[in-house]
């Protein structure tokens, strides 16, 4: 049985822990690229020995900070992926950008940038990994992808059905559109995803409606809030 719990359930269970200053962003990081890494050892290697490329398409609220620590972790380590470095692009899709996330990153030698859309979406779909790190559960009241996040993937979406690439999807926490509550989607315009790396709790959204087909396979990341969330009423349960 999958347990799936709201995007406030999830909020009210982190409070307590955020405001005792746990590193929760942190944890979600950390899990969320230990399992890119889990995902590129399952892959045939890059050819010509050249090292992994993992793009970021990074949003502007905490959904692009896990996505930019998560980035620092990968360019910085060593040995990752069975041997094969890491190569890390961030492209900003947002208005702005997690300022702490963006300082790891850039610390760890990853580019955080903002490109013309089509630029961007050419380099998401040459990379082996395109992690989804836009919208997060803060945007249930407007899932729908706008501006130059909507534009890229977008523009993504073609390339992929032209043939022009077949990257790996990581969502971070959910795929960006999605309705983190019912799985609903404002239109077509969702990445949808390999492997949803989802933090605390499997939101809702992921287990019911278009969510549940476009999260692909939903890999739950414990990040300490998990008792809180036994506690309370789950909004949905499925075999």
């Amino acid at each position: 049985m999958r347990t799936g719990y709201t995007a406030q359930a999830v909020r009210d269970a982190e409070r307590p822990h955020l405001e005792a200053g746990e590193p929760l962003m942190e944890r979600a990081s950390h899990a969320l690229a230990q399992e890119i890494v889990e995902q590129l050892g399952a892959l045939p290697p890059p050819p010509g020995g050249r090292p992994w490329r993992v793009v970021l398409l990074v949003g502007s609220g905490s959904n692009g900070g896990d996505a930019l620590f998560a980035g620092a972790e990968l360019a910085g380590g060593t040995g990752a992926a069975g041997g094969t470095g890491i190569v890390v692009e961030a492209i900003r899709v947002g208005t702005r950008v997690h300022e702490g996330g963006r300082a790891a990153a850039e610390a760890a030698g990853v580019g955080v940038r903002s490109r013309e859309e089509t630029e961007a979406a050419r380099v998401a779909v040459q990379g082996d990994v395109v992690v989804d790190g836009i919208l997060g559960t803060g945007t249930a009241a407007a899932p729908a992808l706008r501006g130059a996040a909507r534009e890229v993937v977008a523009g993504i979406l073609n390339r992929i059905a032209a043939g022009d690439g077949a990257p790996l999807i990581v969502a971070v926490d959910l795929p960006s559109g999605v309705d983190p509550d019912t799985g609903a989607v404002a239109d077509e315009v969702v990445l949808p995803a390999d492997v949803t790396v989802t933090f605390g709790g499997i939101k809702a959204g992921l287990l019911q409606g278009p969510g549940a087909q476009l999260a692909g396979e939903v890999v739950l990341a414990e990040i300490g809030i998990e008792a809180e969330l036994a506690a309370t009423e789950p909004a949905i349960v499925v075999p």
